[in-house]
């Protein structure tokens, strides 16, 4: 389990890092391109985003778990037929998804942008940046099944170092290029921005250069252990193929949630904007999902990624039929995030003007700062669906998440519209608030009808992290009150840096305090917390 827990614990860092340097390196992307460059990443990414999900999401965690299980049987010649037979066929579904997106991106420019003449944004500039950011597609998913097959050697180094690589080298990319053609040759954002959609290509070939470094260092063990295998299984290469694409299957669909939600917005937004009166759809769906989302996703991984350390254990405590056991796996699972990701999205909310003026610049920040502010809670939603969905997998139960995900995602087509025609942009932050709302619910719901879980303590918990919650915006509310007496956060970047920086150290100093006060996280975390222990010591020593 503690081996289970560090291996989790590893990836689950390197993907915060990841997600935290994609925040940092939007700050100035954001400050060269702006809103409207924004907009346009983000018309690019989210097709991009499910061809990717479609074609690699799920196949690490699937491979490892082949792998390892043929490992564990001591015939390592299956794991590595799979490997190679595996890579081939995503060299090829690779190849099949650039080709797709490539050759169509003329007609998702036409479906996003309806009225050019309403639109800063050219049907052309889109169709640019998505063939751009397609190239991509025919290095990623081989590259998903060889961080697969280190992970079930229970090498996890391989997958996180590349991970990190991989953003850093298409980080500096993009911020090079997109510097170098608006900032020194003056052309257009346009042509930026499809240059930085193309740092998705280069970071991938940043990441398969660790890869293949690690596949040489460790490629004379790998034919040490082939060579004195002494176990043989004659399994079909079809057949473990099926039983590849049998586990990875319903990762697909959670992977696809969140991209399935912007892609909506992507057709709807435009046109429902200018239909209902409405301006500047630009800058607001640039604000929602592009850079709004960058700093909503945060808070949530880390927690999430530690919810999902206790999974292959519930997996085991599940097939051993110890239901009290399970049970209290599950509910702690769910209130890790909960203990977490509710005061970390309820504070976004409450410092949401100050937060996006100081990465994003205070241009239209009434506008930015208000759909942050309701943005910030589907961060919550998102997290829960990612757990609920991986607990239902361990029970057995992966397929239904489909089902939840498609009746949440039939509810955003049918009303996002006219949501957004009742509240103008916001109604796009309600439509995926209300589909990713029912998605959980019934993964919860399914949950508790499959194996009879009870739910009170995580209801209790709750409330109580709702009272502290109500503390801590109280905390917060004082301080902008009193400081904003002679902090001008509202008019300068400095002002709002100050602010911010105060609000989070006073919320979430409070809040710490009494969830640590009250035992709440010692309960959850089963144990004392060391890093607060410390902190504390160190201030009762001072």
């Amino acid at each position: 389990m503690s081996n289970i827990v560090r291996s989790s614990l590893l990836l689950t860092s390197a993907s915060f890092l990841s997600k935290f340097l994609g925040m940092i390196y939007i700050i100035p992307f954001n400050a060269m391109v702006g809103p409207v460059g924004g907009t346009l990443y983000g018309y690019a990414y989210t097709p991009y985003n499910i061809m990717l999900s479609i074609s690699t999401v799920g196949i690490p965690l699937a491979m490892s778990k082949i792998v390892s299980k043929y490992n564990t049987l001591g015939d390592y010649e299956t794991g590595r037929r799979l490997f190679k037979y595996g890579t081939i066929l995503m060299i090829i579904s690779g190849f099949i998804a650039f080709f797709i997106l490539f050759f169509s991106a003329d007609a998702l420019a036409n479906i996003y942008i309806t009225n050019e003449a309403k639109s800063a944004i050219s049907t052309d500039d889109v169709a640019f940046v998505i063939r751009m950011v397609s190239f991509a597609l025919i290095l990623i998913p081989a590259m998903s099944m060889t961080r697969g097959f280190f992970q079930g050697y229970e090498s996890m180094g391989p997958t996180a170092l590349s991970q990190v690589a991989e953003q850093i080298v298409r980080i500096v990319f993009v911020l090079v290029s997109v510097f170098i053609i608006v900032v020194i040759l003056k052309k257009s954002i346009a042509t930026a921005v499809g240059f930085a959609t193309f740092g998705a290509f280069v970071g991938a070939v940043g990441s398969w250069i660790i890869l293949l470094v690690y596949w040489k260092k460790r490629k004379p063990f790998l034919d040490r252990q082939l060579a004195e295998q002494r176990v043989r299984n004659d399994i079909p290469t079809s057949s473990l193929l099926k039983e590849l694409f049998s586990y990875a299957g319903p990762f697909v669909i959670v992977g696809l949630a969140t991209s399935m939600y912007q892609f909506v917005d992507n057709v709807t937004f435009e046109r429902a904007m200018v239909s209902g009166g409405y301006k500047d759809f630009e800058i607001a769906l640039g604000a929602i999902n592009t850079y709004a989302h960058k700093l909503v996703i945060i808070p949530s991984t880390i927690a999430t990624g530690l919810s999902l350390a206790i999974l292959p254990a519930m997996t085991k405590t599940f097939n051993s039929n110890k239901m009290n056991i399970l049970h209290q796996q599950i509910n702690q699972s769910l209130q890790i995030v909960l203990v977490l990701v509710i005061p970390a999205s309820a504070g976004l909310t409450l410092l949401s003007d100050v937060a996006y003026g100081t990465i994003y610049g205070l241009a239209n920040i009434d506008l930015t700062g208000s759909l942050l502010a309701w943005y910030a809670p589907v961060g919550l939603l998102f997290s829960l669906f990612t757990v609920t969905s991986s607990i239902l997998q361990g029970i057995n139960q992966q397929n239904f998440s489909i089902i939840s995900l498609l009746a949440g995602l039939l509810a955003k087509v049918l009303l996002n519209i006219q949501l957004i025609h009742i509240f103008g942009p916001k109604g796009a932050i309600f439509g995926t608030a209300l589909a990713a709302g029912i998605a959980v619910a019934l993964n919860l719901w399914r949950i508790k009808v499959s194996i009879q879980m009870p739910y009170r303590q995580t209801v209790k918990r709750t409330m109580l992290i709702g009272i502290f919650i109500l503390i801590m915006g109280a905390a917060i509310w004082i301080v902008r009150a009193v400081f904003g007496l002679f902090i001008p956060y509202d008019e300068s970047w400095w002002g709002a840096a100050i602010m911010l920086a105060i609000g989070v150290t006073v919320g979430g100093g409070v809040y710490l305090y009494f969830a640590y006060a009250s035992t709440l996280l010692e309960r959850i975390f089963d144990g004392k917390v060391p890093v607060i222990d410390k902190l504390l010591a160190k201030w009762k020593r001072a």
